[in-house]
């Protein structure tokens, strides 16, 4: 790997229907299976999830893929952060 560090961006996401360990475990796992995701930070209390992504995924992207798993996700206010 060389030095250089890969460039990212964080995207906030607000989900809901998550009601325990299960379920944040769940909705990061499916938000790491998204390609370019890097990392992902789930709060269960607060009902939101944190992204570190490469620039080019798309966040409708991360928010289909919550879908997919079950919940109901929508972009944050003022959505990605730069």
């Amino acid at each position: 790997m060389s030095g250089e560090q890969q460039a990212t961006r964080t995207i906030r996401l607000e989900v809901e229907g998550m009601g325990c360990a299960g379920c944040v475990t769940a909705v990061r796992q499916a938000l790491e299976d998204v390609p370019g995701v890097v990392r992902a930070l789930i709060e269960l209390e607060g009902g939101w999830a944190e992204v570190e992504a490469s620039p080019t995924v798309d966040p409708a992207r991360l928010v289909a893929a919550i879908d997919a798993a079950g919940y109901e996700a929508r972009l944050a206010r003022g959505g990605p952060v730069p």
